[in-house]
């Protein structure tokens, strides 16, 4: 019996397998990106089957959760405008969802409607509009059933979707450049399966980059590649950094910046997204790596260790003149605020139970309630002593200040960490669509003990 109460998820007991330690390997293969499915005269149509699958694994046959028998399933690939059609076949044996994490689109009936729920042996088809407005960039999709959501993407059911449009910012000599996922995702053994119970964040784990142990990013010397860093785990945080070389940030959390930025090295949260543009080093090999990351006094340290081998070789290129300014942004600072609320994270002394504004999640009772095509502004309070990320559907929003410092707008979010003791303020627009769904920490083993809220999107 998991500690979730449910059997099925972990069939090796646990009391009589110790945990693996994290495994570590020399770079030998090259970066695959992930297959893609991309959308054909405006329609994206596909079938995803989630199953217990052995997949051939950082050198290992292991047991994983898939979509499509694979530990890295494919990319969906769309435009905005499009529309998206999942026939969704359950073969697990407990319920699941799919949850298309970011994305400005409807969270009712068939669409992205968390609170459905696809028991085992049956088929659901999922049917998303996309408005013409959806911004360009990186986006996830996840399951979202509540108490299962860490256990089943810790299992190994997640995949990236891209909303193609990005390179209409860049100018013309970056158009077309070599692009690469840099799908984060984390894996915790015990036997010959990937850890689905009992998680603990802090234990230690495999991380891979598109499901490989330290791939080779091959570059050449000056080159301009655009990376899409996503971090498509469960729970732990990646602090990352490639020495000597900058990212160069173009879109965050799936929204295009307005002008681009540049940093030594991002803290990226479960659930968080950078597309980046990266310029070749001098010839040599260098290791894009996570720094060591401390979540707080309550929460977790993460171990610094090398996620890709960067080897950069060939004919040097002249570094191509990277843009400044970028896309159109909102700037919801110049926006009347029609009501104002308040989001405060908790939890028990053990670290156990998690609350917002003192209460566990009731898919039953709405929480906080929001007029179509208004602004709201909310104060979002950590009195806890670890890192809890701020994540609500359907609509990004603007970050105005973290501990009281005012924050550059570069675009809206939809992910973002708050300190412990602290507090951020945010602004969110809710546009175009009405209808019940949820806020919540994407630490998901937080969000599954509790910590998510229902939100009502009125017309």
């Amino acid at each position: 019996m998991s500690a979730l109460g449910h059997p099925e998820l972990s069939t090796v007991p646990l009391q009589t397998v110790s945990p693996s330690p994290a495994l570590t390997a020399r770079a030998t293969h090259d970066l695959r990106d992930p297959a893609q499915i991309v959308s054909r005269n405006g329609l994206l149509r596909t079938r995803i089957v989630v199953e217990r699958k052995k997949v051939r694994l950082a050198g290992r046959e292991l047991w994983a959760l898939t979509y499509n028998g694979m530990y890295m399933p494919p990319t969906l690939r769309l435009r905005p405008g499009d529309r998206m059609e999942i026939s969704f076949e359950n073969k697990l044996d407990h319920q699941t969802n799919l949850h298309v994490h970011g994305m400005h689109v409807s969270p009712v009936g068939h669409s992205d409607n968390i609170f459905l729920k696809v028991e085992p042996g049956k088929t659901f088809t999922y049917e998303y509009t996309f408005p013409k407005s959806l911004e360009p960039g990186t986006y996830w999709y996840h399951p979202h059933p509540h108490t299962l959501s860490a256990p089943q993407t810790a299992g190994g059911m997640s995949g990236l979707i891209v909303v193609d449009g990005l390179d209409t910012y860049l100018p013309a000599p970056l158009r077309g450049i070599t692009e690469h996922a840099v799908a984060l995702k984390d894996f915790q053994l015990v036997g010959d399966q990937i850890k689905t119970s009992k998680l603990k964040i802090g234990a230690p784990t495999t991380r891979t980059v598109n499901g490989q142990l330290n791939p080779r990013i091959r570059i050449r010397p000056g080159e301009t590649q655009l990376w899409r860093l996503a971090n498509i785990g469960a729970n732990i945080f990646y602090k990352v950094r490639l020495p000597g070389t900058k990212f160069h940030i173009v879109a965050q959390d799936g929204y295009p910046v307005n002008r681009v930025y540049s940093v030594d090295s991002m803290v990226i949260p479960a659930g968080a997204r950078y597309d980046v543009l990266v310029q070749g080093p001098k010839a040599g090999v260098s290791e894009l790596r996570t720094l060591p990351y401390n979540s707080g006094k309550a929460g977790n340290q993460f171990p610094e260790a090398t996620l890709a081998t960067v080897q950069s070789e060939g004919e040097p290129v002249r570094p191509a003149a990277l843009p400044t300014v970028f896309a159109p942004v909102d700037d919801l600072a110049k926006e009347a605020v029609a009501a104002r609320k308040t989001v405060v994270f908790t939890e028990n002394k053990a670290g156990t139970l998690f609350y917002i504004n003192h209460k566990q999640f009731d898919h039953n009772r709405i929480d906080f309630r929001a007029k179509l095509n208004t602004v709201q502004e909310w104060t979002i309070k950590n009195d806890s002593d670890e890192v809890h990320s701020f994540h609500i559907h359907t609509n990004d929003f603007q970050v105005m200040s973290i501990n009281g410092k005012p924050q550059v707008n570069y675009g809206l979010r939809d992910t973002v960490d708050v300190p412990p003791r602290g507090n951020m303020v945010v602004r969110i627009r809710f546009l175009d669509y009405p209808g019940k769904t949820v806020l919540h920490c994407h630490v998901l083993n937080h969000e599954d003990a509790g910590m998510m809220a229902v939100l009502q999107i009125d017309k």
